[in-house]
């Protein structure tokens, strides 16, 4: 192996002095390395792994000459993986600028070197792990400043010089790989100062090292693994590949077994098949206390033993075995490394050998042996292929990164040979049992920097309905023909409260329903604010009926009652905690709604006009025990068809008609500024709204007498609610929901004596904080706003004259149907309000309706609403 005179080779690195100045160098070369394209990066790679090849056997020979240890054939081997190996199973990687790109998510990755690579290199491997941690350092541009061991420094610089030549003839810079000729302790700890990544390949002593240098480290820990042998294993295969496994090299592949645990009812069957491949047991008592002076000093391995030979071990120790013996084995019981020398790590073809009754004795034992002296790093178990539950428990109780079955654990460890989906590797990664930074086997990933550019991209949105909207006025018995004529229902179950029942809104629909032939039950003990207990009742008698469809009729409770009681029909054990759960995406949420409709299909009936609930996917149960509501909101609880059917709304009061109606006006302005919104929202929006100035104030004066304008709010609510389904709402609606919760308003009055402010307060163009979501692009609630009222036929010559006009026109509409100007206006006592006021305050930041809201509020910006609409304070302003 004739050297080129080079940089590297010019000056000896032997002193501090020495070694800061070629760091300094090495900048400079990996700087420009660093701007090398993937192209000229893959033909650095292939020349040097392919130079490294070459050299496999005069660099095998030159570590056996000079640390005196290993196998020469062995050591070529390793030399060839290190090479070969780690050349397939990365030739193809991208290393360089771009590495991965996702337009639809607008994710770019882009993959960037580290800098200087400090790379401690062991006695054991000395010229493969050079090779190894050269060639991903170079596929990385990386450059590598490499620490050998005293005892190994030559034949580890020889292997670095060859990777290095081979590199700089295919281009790359000069000074792109180094070493430290003269290693010490004094210039290992320079090396870790002054790199930007360790790379630590070593004893404990060493990795802890790198770990304490300040510098990010890949250090991996000791092994010490264990071997299972199961009654149900092959032994040959078993003691075949332990034997494989345990002489290569002599032992000094960290992944190598170290212990043997064999189920009583095979022990012996095992240590037959030992002795007949040529391992020798040794005899208790005077040998092996031999054998454990010789290779322990003070309870640690001595250090002439790694990479020895059997018989040479045997003969330190005093005892006569033949010179072929390919193992020693040694029976004890202690899994103790402080009572038992032998549990250790051995690092030589020295076997400790353990009984145990059971298979669940052997994983313990093999469980302890890798906690006390390798843990995270490799176990082994051979069993049939068939006992999974074995399998199983095994990698249960394993503290250990890399699970090899069947397997010799050396060369199954590193990877690629007996199995091919962990990759090749040197350095074997322990995770944090090992206190280690990585848990698999270090590769080209762990020396890059990865950039992720992510550009702004929009969500994708949604319009979700039920599958039937039936409306106009006399629909709904033609809308329950298709209960018979389509969908072959039998048994139907209606939900409704005590007023409509004994007001007869049930009677058309019972009426028809018997027309058909189709059997119903009644549960008509809805209250107004329905409760877990009512919803549990109702579910009860669902499961005695049975029914194939469910009626909901009524307003929002009853509407509300029935969606919970078809979800507790369908899944008794559904956990209302967890589907109360709050969610920033509804997408995204932890909990999944269970699906629906595979017992009952669900109709939704509404006899007012004004929570849209028979097309929204909401709903609210008060478990009246604890006073907790639980808003629940998932479209698994939309129904299936709406009937918005005038004729059940027709007879609704002055005073429900009032609260419903301006309750619609709610949802379609909060639904129509939502960060959420979206054209296939806002049309809905926009009609509902214009349909409530058009047709509210009529439907309020002349009720039942004038079915167009009361068909028309109809429809107006209908319509808010898919818009609001599907865009969701805001502040307005998260602090009318304390107000109804604490001060008992009805919800639509609740809402509008917010109303206004709370737009003036949404308004602002230079908010404090404004909603987070990537269609909302800046501040624009204002513009949204007058964009609404211009539909609505209101003008102005701009878009805050047309806003302020918008406000005086819903302040009209309120006074024509009584709605009074403050809450204080409402009965709502001072001292009281102001005491729950801080409690309210929270709960409406928490509410589910508040992160649609246009402009992100703080708590003490709802309080001052809350205040204002209390005292009828004219509004601050909202401007930052």
């Amino acid at each position: 192996m004739a050297k080129r005179p080079s940089a590297s080779t010019v000056q000896l690195i032997d002193t501090v002095e020495a070694l800061e100045a070629k760091i300094a160098r090495m900048r400079v070369a990996q700087e420009a390395f660093s701007h090398f394209s993937q192209e000229q990066v893959d033909r650095i790679f292939h020349a040097a792994a392919t130079a490294a090849n070459k050299a496999r056997i005069p660099l095998a020979r030159m570590a056996v000459e000079e640390t005196g240890r290993g196998i020469l054939e062995d050591k070529v081997i390793k030399n060839h993986y290190a090479a070969e190996y780690i050349y397939n199973a990365y030739k193809h990687t991208k290393t360089c600028g771009v590495v991965e790109h996702d337009e639809a998510l607008g994710i770019t990755k882009v993959a960037e070197p580290i800098g200087i690579v400090g790379a401690v290199i062991p006695t054991t491997n000395p010229t493969s792990t050079a090779i190894f941690k050269c060639l991903i350092s170079l596929k990385t541009r990386n450059a590598i400043l490499i620490s050998p061991h005293p005892a190994a420094a030559k034949c580890t610089i020889a292997a670095a010089q060859i990777v290095l030549d081979a590199a700089i003839a295919a281009g790359a810079p000069e000074e792109i790989i180094g070493w430290v000729d003269t290693p010490s302790i004094e210039l290992t700890n320079v090396v870790m100062r002054d790199v930007d990544i360790i790379l630590a390949t070593g004893g404990p002593g060493m990795v802890k090292a790198a770990y304490s240098s300040g510098k990010p480290a890949l250090g991996v820990g000791a092994g010490n693994t264990p071997v299972v042998i199961d009654e149900t294993a092959d032994i040959k295969l078993a003691v075949s590949s332990i034997i494989h496994s345990k002489t290569f090299d002599n032992g000094m592949i960290c992944a190598s077994e170290q212990s043997v645990t064999v189920l009583d009812s095979i022990y012996d069957a095992v240590k037959d098949e030992f002795v007949r491949r040529g391992c020798y047991v040794v005899k208790p008592g005077q040998e092996l206390e031999a054998l454990r002076e010789a290779m322990f000093k003070n309870g640690a391995l001595d250090h002439r033993i790694p990479g020895m030979a059997a018989a040479k071990i045997a003969e330190l120790a005093g005892i006569e075995v033949p010179a072929k013996t390919k193992i020693l084995i040694v029976e004890t019981t202690s899994t103790d490394p402080e009572k038992e020398e032998f549990s250790h790590e051995k690092l030589s073809p020295v076997l400790a050998m353990y009984h145990a009754a059971t298979y669940e004795e052997a994983v313990q034992k093999a469980e302890h042996l890798v906690l006390a002296g390798g843990p995270g790093h490799t176990a082994s178990l051979y069993v049939h292929p068939s006992e999974r539950q074995k399998i199983a428990l095994f990698h249960d109780c394993m503290k250990a990164c890399r699970i090899v079955i069947n397997t010799p654990s050396s060369q199954g460890g590193i990877g690629d040979l007996y199995n091919f989906g962990m990759l090749p590797s040197l350095t074997l990664g322990c995770g944090s049992w090992g206190n280690n930074s990585v848990s698999e086997n270090v590769g080209v990933k762990h020396l890059l920097n990865i950039k992720t550019v992510a550009e702004r991209r929009e969500n994708m949105l949604w319009f979700r309905a039920p599958e039937k909207v039936y409306f106009k006025k006399g629909s709904t018995p033609v809308a329950l023909a298709e209960l018979k004529d389509v969908m072959g229902k039998k048994r139907a179950f209606i939900v409704t409260d005590q007023f409509l029942f004994k007001n007869g809104n049930t009677r058309a629909i019972e009426a028809k329903l018997d027309e058909m032939g189709i059997q119903h039950d009644c549960f008509y003990d809805v209250e107004p604010d329905p409760s877990l207990t009512s919803a549990r009742a109702g579910a009860a008698q669902m499961r005695l009926f049975e029914p194939d469809v469910i009626i909901a009729i009524g307003g929002g409770s009853a509407m509300d009652a029935a969606k919970v009681m078809w979800m507790m029909y369908e899944h008794p054990d559904a956990d209302f905690e967890d589907m109360a759960m709050d969610f920033m995406d509804i997408r995204k949420r932890v909990y999944t709604f269970p699906k629906m409709g595979e017992k009952a299909y669900f109709i939704a009936v509404p006899t007012s006009s004004g929570t849209g609930s028979e097309v929204t996917p909401f709903a609210i149960i008060t478990d009246k025990e604890t006073g907790i509501k639980w808003p629940l909101a998932d479209y698994a609880l939309l129904p299936n068809m709406a009937i918005v059917d005038v004729d059940n709304a027709m007879t609704a009061p002055r005073g429900l008609t009032a609260a419903s109606g301006i309750d619609v006006m709610t949802h379609a302005i909060e639904s129509y500024v939502s960060i959420m919104a979206s054209d296939y929202t806002r049309g809905l929006s926009m009609k509902a709204a214009k349909l409530v100035f058009e047709y509210l104030p009529a439907s309020y004066e002349r009720g039942a007498q004038d079915p167009i304008a009361r068909e028309n709010m109809h429809n107006a609510s209908c319509m808010a609610g898919m818009a609001f389904a599907n865009a969701f709402l805001g502040v307005n609606h998260s602090m009318a929901h304390k107000l109804g919760a604490f001060h008992h308003l009805p919800h639509g009055i609740a809402n509008a004596v917010l109303l206004t402010r709370v737009m003036r307060y949404n308004a602002a163009e230079a908010p404090v904080k404004m909603g987070t979501f990537s269609q909302y692009p800046y501040p624009n609630a204002r513009a949204a706003y007058a964009e609404m009222a211009r539909f609505c036929g209101i003008q102005g010559v701009d878009d805050a004259e047309v806003f302020e006009n918008f406000i005086s026109a819903l302040e009209t509409l309120k006074d024509t149907i009584g709605v009074k100007k403050t809450i204080q206006e409402y009965g709502v006592d001072e001292a009281y309000f102001l005491e729950t006021l801080d409690e309210m305050c929270e709960q409406a930041f928490n509410d589910q309706c508040t992160g649609a809201n246009p402009r992100y509020p703080l708590i003490s910006e709802i309080r001052e609403l809350f205040l204002d609409a209390y005292y009828g304070r004219e509004p601050q302003s909202y401007e930052v």
